[in-house]
């Protein structure tokens, strides 16, 4: 009886840890053979005046970004 008892705890307690476990972390990432200028195909993420496929549009509107307020290390308080 008493161990039934200790065997249905120590069952218990494995079920609940188990239920507290940690899911797997693989590293899978985006998985592309495009370059990144090719953009995503889906239009709301796309900015008006670039085009998919055109490295110097990319270029440029890198280069706008970082100029034109989109860089946190020139809008850091200092």
């Amino acid at each position: 009886m008493r161990s039934t008892l200790m065997f249905s705890a120590a069952v218990a307690a494995v079920l609940a840890l188990s239920a507290c476990s940690e899911k797997p972390q693989d590293k899978m990432g985006i998985r592309s053979d495009q370059p990144a200028q090719a953009g995503t195909g889906v239009s709301a993420f796309t900015a008006p005046g670039w085009t998919a496929g055109d490295q110097a549009s990319w270029s440029n509107h890198l280069k706008a970004r970082a100029n034109y307020g989109m860089n946190d290390h020139q809008r850091a308080p200092k």
